[in-house]
């Protein structure tokens, strides 16, 4: 007869299976959120209690940075491991147009590849973000917005010409109220919040804030918390991966009254800023012409907030500061109630949390406020790791690293595989693992540089990396060198403010050769463009001119574009007019009173007044 195992021996069976299994991940990223997090120095009012309490229970990096400080290339680089650099995307096109980034695996489908369920919601990513979970919640909302019953507006708090210079998203920020009754004396309009994605708008009732719809920060939250309780409640084996993507504190900085109430406008203090500490830069001498997206859009911004409180500037960053803050302690709550139900579910065991942002943000240091410079502000993020039965508590680790490393630290401690190259044509991971900080802080050894690298993005048709502008920032020093060759130097052990640029001094020119020399020997050499094709030209050409189509069979061919390219501009003009028409007429097919199948002008005029709103 055999003999029955003994119960201690199945106990530790049970408990060597339950091992194996692999870690969740939860990974919580803001917008624009620069150091002002507790313990992090950036502000000292600043309310973030449960961003605290994260840090508390894992590794804080005090000197994590972005490696591009705009939103849709610093995801894409996060997002696949890959520097913008190597992947040449250092501004917003669409990642699925580039080579690289198109055949190299995110780190959520290279998760769902092995095993994992990804779900996801918000922004996370810049695009794609549907398309690589296996779940997907919320899209990207970026209201609430006060709107006049035609149009979204700046809340009427703004004044100009601020509200007028930079509009619903950069030109905005006050706290939510009730406007269902407030009207303009002058105009008599009817004004109402909508919120939702940029596609699809919804109405948002508030009356108080304890009788209002919730925000797209909000709903977000509240699907976390939900998915997370059923994933606890789920029999299935599968880990899984989620992503949360809250949009604060990117403008508009709109949220409800009681962030607001925390921190008094009279009370609030001002960034540390030298006077005229933007003498001795020079990302002013790199600026786009061509695109105010990019170029020196935050002095623009700082002189115009300025401008718009009749000069007095310590009332004008005390009113932008105000809100920055309001919408960070917003989003703690939010990070608060998600971490709670983590612990309620007992996730929390094994759960790899992190917590992090795109790129910082400036707010009136050196005279910007923006993010997109090379400067600390923009560059510093917040990152925080807690992985149970790897990181240490309550310690903080001090050595440069970025957000490129996040892909490989998650894949060394998930123990997947670290080929994640779709083909020949993708491109294998740039960081390095954080998993030997995340055991020793203060000594842990690592593969990676003693540098974190940051590029800035600037306009352009295409993007060489040997011509673009780029940041090291080592423990004690900061390098800037720009395309044109100008340099920044600051000795920020000494100077954490980066007051001082020591470039321009001789005593530092055998520092500033070895930093100079290091990047040159990092950034690839010139990569020409490749020429384009022949159907590449047409095809924007098309794009400009969509009434060269003819035939109306939804593409250009050569004769028809050769056609187009010998009209007369009179000729060119009377061909658009008719697209337009035609266009209209295929939104609209009522506009044909006389029912005969086509659309005359007098037809067009007289339906295009009739839908027209009577003021």
């Amino acid at each position: 007869m055999k003999s029955r195992p003994c119960f201690s021996l199945l106990c530790f069976l049970v408990g060597l299976l339950a091992s194996a299994k692999k870690p969740n991940v939860l990974l919580i990223v803001c917008d624009d959120l620069n150091d002002y997090v507790e313990t992090l120095g950036g502000h000292p009012q600043t309310k973030t209690p449960h961003i605290r309490k994260l840090m508390e229970s894992g590794v804080s990096f005090t000197q994590a940075h972005c490696n591009i400080p705009i939103c849709n290339p610093s995801r894409a680089s996060f997002a696949t491991g890959i520097y913008p650099h190597t992947s040449q995307q250092f501004g917003f096109e669409d990642w699925d147009k580039n080579e690289i980034l198109q055949n190299s695996r995110t780190m959520m489908a290279h998760f769902s590849l092995h095993g994992y369920h990804t779900l996801g919601t918000g922004k996370v990513m810049h695009n794609r973000d549907q398309q690589e979970w296996d779940e997907y919640g919320h899209p990207s909302d970026y209201g609430p917005f006060l709107h006049d019953g035609k149009d979204k507006i700046p809340n009427l708090s703004v004044p100009s010409p601020f509200r007028d210079d930079f509009g619903i998203i950069d030109g905005n920020f006050g706290p939510l109220e009730n406007v269902t009754d407030k009207k303009s004396s002058n105009t008599g309009k009817n004004y109402s919040w909508v919120t939702g994605g940029w596609r699809k708008q919804r109405a948002m009732k508030y009356i108080s804030d304890d009788d209002r719809d919730p925000t797209g920060d909000e709903l977000n939250a509240q699907w976390a918390v939900q998915r997370l309780r059923e994933l606890a409640q789920s029999k299935k084996e599968k880990p899984f991966f989620m992503g949360v993507g809250f949009v604060r504190p990117h403008t508009p900085l709109i949220v409800p009254q009681k962030y607001f109430d925390l921190f008094p406008l009279e009370s609030i203090k001002l960034p540390k800023i030298l006077k005229g500490d933007a003498n001795d830069t020079f990302k002013h001498t790199v600026s786009s012409k061509e695109d105010d997206r990019s170029g020196d859009r935050g002095t623009k911004m700082y002189d115009s907030l300025v401008a718009s409180y009749g000069g007095d500037r310590e009332l004008a960053l005390k009113k932008f500061v105000q809100a920055y803050l309001a919408s960070v302690a917003s989003v703690d709550d939010l990070v608060g109630d998600i971490l709670e139900e983590l612990k309620q579910t007992g996730l929390d065991k094994n759960t790899i949390v992190i917590f992090t942002s795109d790129h910082g943000w400036g707010n009136g240091e050196k005279d910007y406020v923006y993010k997109n410079s090379l400067w600390q502000e923009s560059t510093r993020v917040p990152l925080i790791i807690r992985a149970p039965g790897v990181s240490v508590t309550s310690k903080q680790c001090d050595q440069p690293v970025s957000l490129v490393d996040l892909y490989p630290t998650l894949l060394d401690l998930c123990e997947l595989p670290i080929n994640t190259m779709k083909n020949d044509k993708g491109r294998p991971l740039d960081g390095f693992s954080m998993k030997p900080f995340l055991q020793d802080p203060e000594k842990g050894q690592w593969d990676g540089p003693d540098y974190a690298i940051t590029a800035l993005y600037k306009w352009a048709q295409y993007y060489d990396p040997a011509f673009q502008n780029y940041s090291l920032r080592y423990k004690d020093w900061r390098y800037i060198r720009y395309e044109n060759g100008k340099e920044e130097l600051y000795h920020t052990s000494k100077d954490d403010h980066e007051w001082n640029n020591l470039a321009q001094h001789s005593k530092f020119e055998k520092q500033l050769s070895g930093f100079r020399k290091q990047l040159l020997s990092i950034v690839p050499k010139s990569i020409p463009e490749k020429p384009k094709s022949n159907e590449y030209w047409k095809d924007q050409y098309f794009k400009k001119n969509p009434s060269a189509d003819s035939n109306g069979n939804g593409s250009l061919s050569w004769a028809e574009l050769t056609a187009h390219r010998k009209m007369s501009e009179e000729e060119k003009k009377a061909l658009q007019n008719e697209h337009w028409k035609t266009s209209y007429f295929q939104k609209n097919p009522n506009a044909d009173t006389n029912q005969d199948g086509k659309l005359t002008w007098p037809e067009f005029h007289a339906h295009k007044q009739s839908a027209t709103p009577k003021r």
